[in-house]
């Protein structure tokens, strides 16, 4: 009787401390099977580039951006390369990168972003305590803007300078992409194909800043927002463009109510999907 007591009370507690997890997230493989954090970076590790779908405001979002570079660190070189840096904003953050500028004259010249502090300048720091090389990817957003109302054409007048900080022109555009068509199904009849390329001049931008940046035996991790990644379009799309070889990994964060399974819509947006709980607090 002793033993079996003992057993009902092993099994309560069992069930008792599994009702009172509470994950913050659980990651999955493209099909939805629950994958080891361990074995993903094993197979992050191996590529040439790695592109990390964040939500920009998401805690777990930042908090797994770094500890995927920092883990993928021990094993390989590294350069780095983010939206969240505008390409004319390359030597004010290369200045900083070399300890020539503070963070308050990185803060005035770069048109930091406003939760740069808590999300973003953990990734810089480790690139500068680490020596490593860090790429601002993004179009600048004066440039996204004139797509936005006039199309690729309004970038046809700018300087040669000025053209040094985006995709070469021309630049290419499928507009029967699934993302960029459903921007305009978001839009619900307000936008319009010039916004839809504006998308476009920020993908293409991104993805030709990663290749011209990336180093021979290094991974290039590179932050950006989710739908410039999700469903291997994007900037994915523009990089296998260019070089159809190049081993390219995704990851993605999307929300749900239950972690417990992948939802079939969240399925294939990424070859590693981080779902975190949908009630999880935002860093802005």
């Amino acid at each position: 009787m002793k033993k079996i007591l003992f057993l009902m009370a092993a099994c309560f507690s069992v069930v008792l401390a599994s009702a009172q997890q509470k994950p913050a997230y659980v990651l999955y493989n493209a099909q939805g099977k629950k994958v080891s954090y361990t074995k993903m970076i094993a197979q992050l590790s191996k590529q040439d580039v790695v592109l990390i779908g964040e939500f920009h405001n998401n805690p777990i979002s930042h908090w797994m951006e770094l500890g995927i570079t920092t883990d993928c660190a021990k094993t390989r070189k590294l350069v780095l390369g983010a939206e969240m840096f505008e390409q004319d904003n390359q030597a004010a953050l290369d200045e900083y990168l070399a300890g020539k500028l503070s963070a308050k004259g990185l803060d005035s010249a770069a048109r930091l972003w406003k939760n740069y502090t808590t999300d973003y300048a953990p990734l810089v720091d480790f690139a500068k305590e680490n020596k490593l090389s860090f790429t601002a990817t993004n179009i600048p957003r004066k440039y996204a803007s004139l797509v936005s109302k006039g199309g690729f054409e309004a970038l046809d007048s700018l300087s040669t300078l000025q053209k040094s900080w985006f995709a070469p022109l021309p630049i290419s555009f499928n507009a029967d992409l699934p993302g960029y068509k459903n921007i305009l199904t978001m839009m619900a009849g307000h936008g319009t194909i010039n916004m839809v390329k504006a998308q476009a001049s920020k993908d293409a931008t991104m993805a030709h800043f990663i290749l011209k940046t990336r180093k021979p035996d290094h991974l290039f991790i590179h932050y950006n927002g989710s739908y410039h990644s999700d469903n291997y379009e994007g900037i994915g799309w523009y990089l296998k463009q260019a070089q159809a070889t190049l081993k390219v990994a995704t990851v993605t964060t999307v929300s749900q109510k239950d972690l417990g399974k992948l939802l079939k819509e969240n399925k294939n947006k990424a070859d590693y999907i981080i779902c975190v709980a949908e009630d999880m607090t935002t860093t802005y």
